[in-house]
């Protein structure tokens, strides 16, 4: 019987620096010191890889701009670093692989600001089960075709578009829950629903005051 042979490491992963002459077989580490930097490592390296992909997810026009914020567990905007975040003050935004890559809040959110030509129409209570509802489902055919998301709570819709409206709107009557925004207001960015496209379509004119 042929015996494996084990070959014992001599260099700390982290360092390169010799390890200790008592270390154990399997040590990877001179010590504590560096054990802690290379897990500090790991994380950060799985964090931009985490937003790499939800880079991809996002169209460019988003994720290009520095209107990024965090989000609370009560939906309040944070900045980066945990305080609070304000949509009329982009001193508190940060660009998106910043945002991203912290740790603070749930998640990530955009602002949206009247200067950007950026308009979401947010369905709310709009998916059941799986499935776009009807009144939804003839809003999403009236528009064109978008990048659309799913919302936090896995039960609304956002379709984003290129264009403005004067001001905010929303409309609740019997099951239809309709919001249109361009300005001061940030949206918490979901899942892109597939099929969808990975850009921004333009709004129609008059398109925004016609589903309300």
């Amino acid at each position: 019987m042929t015996a494996i042979e084990t070959v014992r490491r001599t260099e700390c992963e982290q360092c390169a620096g010799p390890l200790p002459v008592m270390a154990r077989a399997d040590a990877r580490y001179c010590g504590a010191t560096c054990r802690k930097r290379a897990s500090r490592a790991r994380i950060a390296a799985e964090r931009e890889r985490l937003a790499g992909e939800q880079a991809a997810r996002i169209p460019q026009e988003l994720t290009d701009r520095p209107r990024w914020v965090r989000y609370s567990s009560r939906k309040v905007p944070l900045r980066v670093d945990g305080r609070f975040a304000a949509v009329d003050n982009p001193a508190t935004w940060s660009d998106f692989r910043t945002a991203m890559e912290a740790t603070a809040g749930e998640g990530v959110g955009f602002v949206l600001t009247a200067g950007d030509g950026i308009v979401v129409v947010d369905l709310d209570h709009a998916v059941v089960d799986g499935r776009v509802l009807p009144w939804a489902q003839a809003i999403v055919d009236r528009l064109p075709a978008t990048y659309m998301e799913r919302g936090r709570s896995g039960t609304g819709l956002h379709l984003w578009f290129r264009g403005s409206v004067p001001h905010g709107r929303r409309v609740r009557r019997g099951e239809l829950a309709v919001e249109v925004y361009s300005d001061r207001r940030y949206m918490i960015v979901g899942d892109r629903v597939p099929g969808t496209p990975l850009e921004l379509a333009e709004l129609p004119e008059g398109a925004a005051a016609a589903l309300l």
